[in-house]
């Protein structure tokens, strides 16, 4: 197995731009896994990595063996002790980092069931979101432009590895997208005058959900194209929930109401 034992080595300089630099993503088409866990779920997804570097302390560990059991040596490379914490953004130490190919999401959803992101900017929303939109069954994400980037590591251990089962359309133009989406489009907003209750809604069709900014909410031209608002009843003091929690709720009444009909 190759061995890595200098922090200037040109991988391991490459490894801390991705996960330092958004631009340096976008530009390569790749992204940086760390930890054990999202390298399992990229191989359990069936996505062979670029390449695995692996912390010389951790290689007799029994998950790590076990996850390069599954790949060829030429894509395994040992890493000397404290190398990955210097370019990781992980601040307990060395982790199993993976370099993998941002995958190609295909064509935009004109139908079906999607999930749209309007300007969310907070990267732990934006991976809970991934993860609960995977987790009710809904696999195509649209972000629009001005959200967290969808490969940073922050949203990427959010994800929990969902970003494996999702096709993120990344930087769209929303407006434009919403003149070609044919199903009905559902925007989550406290102040468009006459929202619907969620739990009065019928949710068996296909639709898409839009989910705006954590400060200022959906953009008023994206509710003025939605053919409805709906809010989520509260009792008590509390006016809203967070952007994650709100999606997580709407997603999972749809889910809820598609079982119960079946």
């Amino acid at each position: 197995m190759k061995l890595i034992t200098s922090v200037q080595n040109s991988q391991i300089k490459h490894l801390g731009k991705l996960l330092s630099q958004a631009k340096a993503r976008r530009e390569g088409g790749q992204a940086v896994l760390e930890g054990v866990h999202l390298l399992d779920a990229c191989l359990r997804a069936g996505i062979v990595p670029e390449q695995v570097y692996l912390p010389e302390a951790k290689t007799a560990n029994r998950e790590i063996r076990r996850l390069a059991g599954k790949l060829p040596e030429s894509l395994l490379t040992q890493v000397s002790d404290g190398l990955l914490a210097k370019a990781g953004s992980l601040t307990d130490g060395d982790e199993i980092m993976t370099l993998v190919k941002i995958p190609k999401p295909g064509n935009l959803p004109q139908t079906g069931d999607c999930v749209i992101l309007d300007r969310l900017q907070d990267p732990g929303n934006v991976g809970t979101i991934l993860r609960s939109a995977a987790a009710a069954g809904v696999r195509q994400i649209v972000l629009g432009r001005g959200c967290a980037d969808v490969w940073s590591p922050k949203v990427l251990r959010a994800g929990m590895g969902a970003h494996f089962l999702l096709a993120l359309h990344t930087d769209v133009d929303l407006a434009d997208w919403r003149q070609h989406y044919r199903a009905p489009v559902w925007a989550t907003a406290l102040d468009s005058g006459n929202p619907q209750n969620l739990y009065e809604m019928k949710l068996i069709a296909p639709a898409a959900w839009i989910f705006g900014n954590e400060g200022s909410g959906v953009d008023a031209a994206l509710i003025a194209a939605a053919d409805g608002c709906v809010r989520i009843p509260m009792l008590g003091q509390t006016e809203s929930l967070n952007a994650a929690m709100a999606a997580t709720v709407c997603l999972f009444e749809q889910m809820r109401q598609r079982i119960q009909a079946v």
